[in-house]
């Protein structure tokens, strides 16, 4: 189901993705609000989805892990089932997708350096092909969904 979402709640939308830990009564300050209004406008937002969850980014680098990569899988015959069931527990994984196309999964890890990543290929081999691709920075990173003008 589609929401519809006004103009005030985009605004409040956008103060949240840049700063989650924003006061409600400073949100209402830039949206013209007062905080339980606010308040309340989060709260419905969280209970029909639109707002899933809150969360900390964390840096990578910062926290011992010096590379970043984007690791496809194309998956052999029987062995995507039992990939997607193991690749909870791979501490390396920070996102995971199953897709379209000649790839099956496409995964963005974090390494601490790269004979952390040929143990971590060689886990992989087992469920499929993979193709590695090192991140050397961020264009855009963690963007916020805004409005569409459609």
């Amino acid at each position: 189901m589609k929401a519809k979402i006004d103009a005030l709640n985009w605004k409040i939308l956008k103060s949240l993705q840049e700063n989650a830990r924003e006061s409600f009564a400073n949100i209402g300050r830039k949206v013209g609000l007062t905080a339980p209004a606010v308040g309340e406008r989060v709260k419905k937002m969280e209970d029909i989805g639109i707002i899933s969850g809150y969360k900390a980014v964390v840096s990578h680098s910062h926290t011992g892990y010096q590379l970043k990569a984007i690791i496809t899988l194309r998956a052999f015959m029987g062995k995507l089932k039992p990939f997607l069931e193991a690749v909870h527990s791979f501490e390396e994984v920070v996102n995971c997708y199953r897709i379209t196309g000649n790839e099956n999964i496409i995964m963005m890890v974090v390494l601490k350096d790269q004979f952390h990543l040929e143990k971590f290929i060689d886990k992989l081999i087992q469920y499929g092909e993979t193709r590695t691709h090192i991140v050397l920075s961020d264009v855009v990173s963690n963007a916020p969904i805004r409005k569409s003008d459609s």
